[in-house]
């Protein structure tokens, strides 16, 4: 009898659940650029346009506690706090007034970042990929279902390094809700379960050095911390 694949299966990555055993599984993982005002502005940019995203593999996922390898071909890591949405119902063309329908629960994530080669790939036209979707570079803590919390349309997000304050902002303040989020990127993608949306982050990024112990937190919502190896 011949076997499934030809080489060993990869496991399938997934997510700790607050106060349960069973593990939320993650299909994709898409993100949102600029959705703070003050980043986008801090980014070199200042005006409002529709949601845009990129992707991160899933198997960059990482976990709170983790010891996380400073990435190769950078001098400049950053940390990015954000709200991480997890998709428990999937669909196309989602209504905003039905889009919390889909939204599985909710965790506080970091979205690592290669700045320099971000810069670089703007500078020429080309894709960010390199720039974000490096190994390790998915941060996510525990997730709590939305039907324990609902869905928190405010929340203080803080990001220390080393115990000092970075980024100190609100989920209030993203330009598109998660509603709208999730409305926008469905019209681009069928969405499924198990696909996460890191929503953005606020003003404040910056570098993180070997070393450096890094939380986000998000109040109601959960905090996930990493060291930079």
């Amino acid at each position: 009898m011949s076997a499934r694949f030809a080489i060993p299966e990869p496991s399938r990555p997934s997510l700790a659940i607050v106060g349960a055993e069973a593990r939320f599984p993650v299909r994709r993982i898409f993100c949102v650029g600029r959705n703070y005002a003050e980043h986008a502005r801090e980014m070199g940019e200042d005006s409002r346009e529709p949601p845009f995203f990129f992707m991160k593999p899933a198997d960059a996922l990482v976990e709170d506690g983790a010891d996380v390898p400073y990435p190769p071909a950078t001098g400049n890591l950053h940390h990015e706090g954000e709200l991480v949405v997890a998709i428990g119902v999937g669909g196309a063309d989602i209504r905003p007034a039905d889009a919390l329908s889909h939204v599985w629960g909710y965790g506080a994530g970091n979205d690592l970042t290669r700045r320099d080669l971000q810069a670089q790939a703007k500078a020429e036209r080309r894709p960010w990929d390199m720039a974000k979707g490096f190994d390790h570079a998915a941060v996510c803590g525990a997730l709590i279902p939305a039907s324990e919390l609902g869905h928190p349309i405010e929340g203080r997000l803080v990001c220390t390094v080393n115990g000092e304050t970075r980024q100190d902002g609100d989920i209030a303040e993203m330009i598109w809700s998660v509603p709208e989020i999730v409305t926008h990127l469905s019209g681009l993608v069928t969405l499924a379960p198990g696909d996460l949306i890191y929503t953005g982050t606020p003003d404040g990024v910056g570098v993180l050095e070997r070393g450096d112990n890094c939380t986000v937190a998000i109040h109601g919502i959960g905090r996930v911390t990493i060291r930079i190896l």
